[in-house]
């Protein structure tokens, strides 16, 4: 049976531009939603900007113009980057529209209704100067834990401690620069401790709809420990108002309230299908009330899973609707190993690579060949992009299609001979059709991608060993060069339905080449008969040249870079000179510092997959790993507990599962707290150009126990 599927992309905040980071969500989700247009699926795909809030506010102002007339320029920007990066949206709305308004004001008055909703006082920081409450992002001051200057009010970006606006050390008003005092408000708070919600949250956060988990395994693990164990209240009432001035919706009945911008930012799905439904005389119920048959899949990154795992399916289901059958989270983006960087014009806005001229298509190929459907961070490494697509694209699957299409043309005036089937069949296989469609639907485009590309290697081998060019010269061998370059062809035509979704502007090209219908997944099986008439070939797919990176770079560099406060670029320009000498130092000092190949082999360096992760108690830094390394003991599988320094980079739950490296044959360390049995190896900056861990990954197919040589 086809299914019939909703498909949203987190918000994003109309306060900002949308750059590469953002891109991997939109990329995976079209993707996903591409795939299954193609299999024959029904998949509506909406979003919509994220529009309310103190920011909105107070950038509107700045700027001089209404909120409404901020959100509406910065909604034609977001839009124009999408569809640049051929994001195909069903419909892209805004949370600030009359359908959201009128979903936002039902769920509160259904919570309401069922003694869900609660009116407390409490006491926030008050800008005397600005006449508004501060949220805590508007607040800075010193940290009370390691005194670091210029910190926001909930939490620390020097070492990382959280804490509550009243511990911030000399506070002052990021708006207007005074010194706030606290003031007593009412605020109302959804009762998600109410017993109802955490025993609902509890089953569906472990819930499989149609045997598939509603959350990813280390999503569903993080989502216990908020919960904590069964009888335990670890959910905190979630306070949903704010007061005036604030731009939002205001709470029916509750004169000089707000809606806080989280209440009504994933109801905008809701508003945004109830937009399409209306321009398209869909049932807006048959999707959103309980018992649809509409699988509800949300993408998102792992930074809100918080909200969409607890709050967002919390308040639909006590609210009277529907609940997510699936939420996929995502990792972030680093580039070149680190953090985006507008220093370094590694902080690449989506217009910015546009304008430089470079083939959106490039970034979606590469993000869909890192993408695995885990919560795994992906890396944007600008060397290996060049490399990739230049290999996969140019050289492996475009590079069929170049070498074979002229023969067509030229010789047989544009129109296909027999194909080999047996070939044919050989290379295409339903074995590895239905891998890859596997592959696509777990979202992980990584190993879909990966398989694609073997069958590019089998068709190029094809070619390489009929030789077509020289079957040209030979007159006799005609007909046989009509079968190899039509088969060569349709070999390609079957590439380009499996990298339909992935790369849609490419296909289209495809498919007016092939001059025949728009492809769909069964045309992977299915060549065109002999006979059927192709039009002139074009030049797909250009190469990647690094000048073309470089360029991008520098206008990111340019650009951004400007933007900095000069109190920072002082700061750095003061830490970079101290920072030299001893750098030069060091750097001469190692200069000569080789190691000869009987030192390297000493060390024992083996393929780790960590079974499980946890937190030590009583330690700052450290995280216990139970790593399998392929090791056995009476039979069965023995584990190496290693205590690892790195819990300032990584949640235990975000470890377990993956690959490492670690070092075997290290002498075993007792420790205060256990025994620890070898070394994880991790990347770090000495210098902190780039501040972070990051533990080494090995690439696909390694297994525990493998020799790293």
């Amino acid at each position: 049976m086809k299914r019939s599927l909703l498909v949203t992309s987190a918000l994003p905040y109309a306060n900002g531009a949308i750059h590469l980071g953002h891109l991997v969500e939109y990329i995976q989700t079209d993707i996903w939603v591409r795939f299954q247009k193609l299999v024959g699926n029904q998949a509506t795909y909406v979003c919509a900007d994220d529009t309310h809030g103190t920011p909105i506010m107070l950038r509107a102002e700045k700027e001089g113009i209404t909120p409404e007339a901020l959100i509406a320029r910065v909604h034609n920007e977001h839009l124009r980057d999408f569809t640049g990066f051929h994001i195909n949206f069903d419909l892209y709305h805004s949370t600030h529209s009359d359908e959201n308004r009128e979903c936002a004001e039902t769920i509160y008055r259904n919570l309401q209704a069922a003694g869900l909703i609660e009116v407390r006082e409490i006491e926030q920081y008050y800008d005397l100067e600005k006449g508004m409450f501060l949220p805590d992002r508007f607040i800075k001051g010193e940290c009370p834990k390691c005194g670091a200057a210029d910190q926001y009010g909930d939490n620390c970006e020097s070492c990382g401690a959280a804490y509550t606006p009243a511990e911030l050390k000399n506070p002052r008003s990021a708006v207007s620069g005074s010194v706030p005092v606290f003031k007593p408000s009412q605020h109302y708070f959804f009762k998600l401790s109410d017993p109802r919600c955490q025993q609902f949250l509890r089953d569906f956060t472990r819930s499989a709809p149609d045997g598939i988990p509603v959350l990813q395994h280390e999503a569903a693990n993080k989502m216990q420990e908020w919960l904590g164990a069964p009888g335990e209240n670890k959910l905190s009432d979630w306070d949903i108002s704010r007061d005036a001035p604030y731009f939002g919706f205001a709470i029916p009945d509750a004169p000089g309230k707000y809606f806080y911008v989280w209440l009504d930012a994933p109801i905008g799905y809701m508003g945004a299908f109830k937009a399409l439904a209306k321009k398209e005389g869909l049932d807006f119920d048959a999707y959103w009330k309980p018992g649809s048959q509409t699988e509800l899949v949300h993408f998102i990154g792992k930074d809100i899973l918080y909200f969409h795992a607890l709050f967002w399916p919390a308040m639909l289901h006590e609210g009277g609707f529907r609940v997510p059958t699936r939420i996929c989270a995502h990792g972030f983006l680093t580039v070149d190993g680190a953090k985006m960087s507008k220093s370094r014009g590694t902080f690449i806005t989506a217009e910015s690579y546009l304008q430089q001229k470079l083939n959106p298509e490039w970034l979606r190929y590469y993000f869909a060949s890192k993408l695995n459907g885990t919560m795994e961070d992906i890396d944007l490494s600008l060397d290996d992009f060049i490399a990739k697509v230049n290999s996969d694209l140019v050289g492996k699957y475009v590079n069929i299609a170049s070498r074979c299409a002229g023969f067509i043309k030229k010789q047989f005036d544009g129109v296909l001979g027999e194909t080999d089937q047996s070939i044919f069949d050989q290379i295409i296989t339903d074995e590895a059709l239905a891998e890859i469609a596997a592959a696509f639907e777990a979202r992980d485009s990584a190993r879909a991608l990966r398989q694609i590309m073997h069958l590019a290697d089998q068709a190029n081998l094809y070619v390489n060993d009929r030789q077509p060019w020289l079957l040209a010269k030979d007159p006799e061998q005609r007909p046989q060069l009509h079968q190899v370059a039509s088969t060569a062809l349709n070999l390609f035509r079957s590439l380009s339905v499996l990298l339909k979704p992935v790369l849609p502007a490419l296909a289209v090209q495809v498919e007016a080449f092939y001059n025949a219908d728009p492809l769909v997944w069964a045309d992977a099986r299915k060549p065109l008969a002999a006979g059927h008439r192709i039009n002139e070939y074009a030049h797909l797919m250009n190469r990647i040249e690094r000048p073309m990176v470089d360029t991008l770079i520098a206008a990111n560099s340019d650009s951004l870079q400007a933007t900095e406060p000069a109190k920072a670029d002082k700061k750095a320009d003061a830490k970079q000179a101290a920072q030299k000498p001893a750098n030069a130092e060091a750097a001469k000092a190692d200069e000569n510092a080789h190691i000869s190949i009987d030192d390297f082999t000493k060390i024992d360096l083996r393929i780790a997959k960590i079974v499980n992760a946890e937190h030590v108690e009583g330690a700052d830094k450290l995280i216990r790993l139970s790593l399998d390394i392929g090791e056995t003991e009476n039979g069965e599988p023995r584990l190496r507990q290693v205590f690892a320094g790195i819990k300032s980079a990584y949640d235990p739950a975000q470890l377990v599962g993956r690959l490492t490296v670690m070092v075997a044959n290290l002498a075993p360390r007792k420790m205060k707290f256990g025994l620890s049995e070898g070394m994880v190896l991790a990347a770090s900056d000495t210098d902190e150009k780039h501040p972070g861990l990051f533990i080494l990954s090995p690439d696909a197919g390694a297994q525990p126990g493998m020799r790293v040589k």
